[in-house]
């Protein structure tokens, strides 16, 4: 079950990163962007609602989540309590991990915003976000991946702590990372601060952190489980 398990989520990552690569080859980008923005810019750029709830009120709202499930590994509350520590401890450093890998690349990356672009009034140059990784791009840099997004992608790692516990739970975590996810990101888009596959990368990173965590417990609790039998 555990093979059949590992196989299925194989082939889920694997098709949902060609699906993000073949986005980025039809260069579909710039075409979403132009519909919410032109020459001279990007007119909900300083929008009230977009700017400060969806943008700084849901970033602040995604920290004060995180540090209830990090009170949580020790003082269980709702939910958490159908799975043990180890699942409650994975949730909370997954979710720390996705957002620190996503922060990490953008640092480190040298792709402008939309709202950069010599097409929307800036002076960058539009390319592949992998061509800008390391390369810039004529603007400020440090827009690629979507950081915004991945304060609802970041949860995504509920879906593996609660998957074996409670399904029903686990898929509902699912749901409501992705949505907020994309949510977010819209909003971030909407404002001319990031592209659509900003978003589904940074989507699909915090896919592959929570994966990853989820396989280093399930490799630990094995090991702490006879450490504790031989105490």
């Amino acid at each position: 079950m555990h093979t059949s398990s590992t196989k299925r989520l194989s082939l889920i990552t694997a098709l949902m990163a060609l699906a993000l690569l073949l986005w980025d080859l039809a260069g579909l980008d710039l075409a979403l962007a132009q519909w919410f923005g032109g020459p001279a810019g990007f007119p909900l750029r300083n929008d009230w609602f977009l700017n400060h709830v969806m943008h700084e009120g849901a970033r602040g709202a995604a920290w004060v989540l995180l540090l209830a499930l990090s009170l949580g590994v020790w003082w269980p509350w709702g939910g958490l309590h159908r799975i043990d520590m180890s699942r409650r401890l994975q949730l909370a450093v997954t979710c720390l991990l996705a957002v620190s890998v996503v922060s990490a690349l953008k640092s480190l990356s040298y792709t402008s915003c939309p709202w950069a672009l010599s097409e929307f009034g800036g002076v960058a140059q539009y390319a592949s976000h992998w061509r800008h990784l390391f390369v810039p791009d004529g603007g400020a840099g440090r827009c690629f991946p979507a950081g915004h997004a991945s304060a609802g992608f970041a949860f995504l790692g509920g879906y593996f702590a609660f998957r074996h516990a409670s399904p029903a739970l686990a898929r509902s975590w699912l749901i409501a990372a992705v949505l907020t996810g994309f949510a977010l990101g819209l909003t971030q888009q909407l404002r001319g601060a990031h592209f659509m596959s900003h978003t589904l990368w940074t989507g699909w990173l915090c896919w592959c952190a929570a994966w990853a965590a989820d396989g280093v417990t399930a490799r630990m609790a094995p090991v702490a489980a006879m450490q504790q039998g031989g105490a």
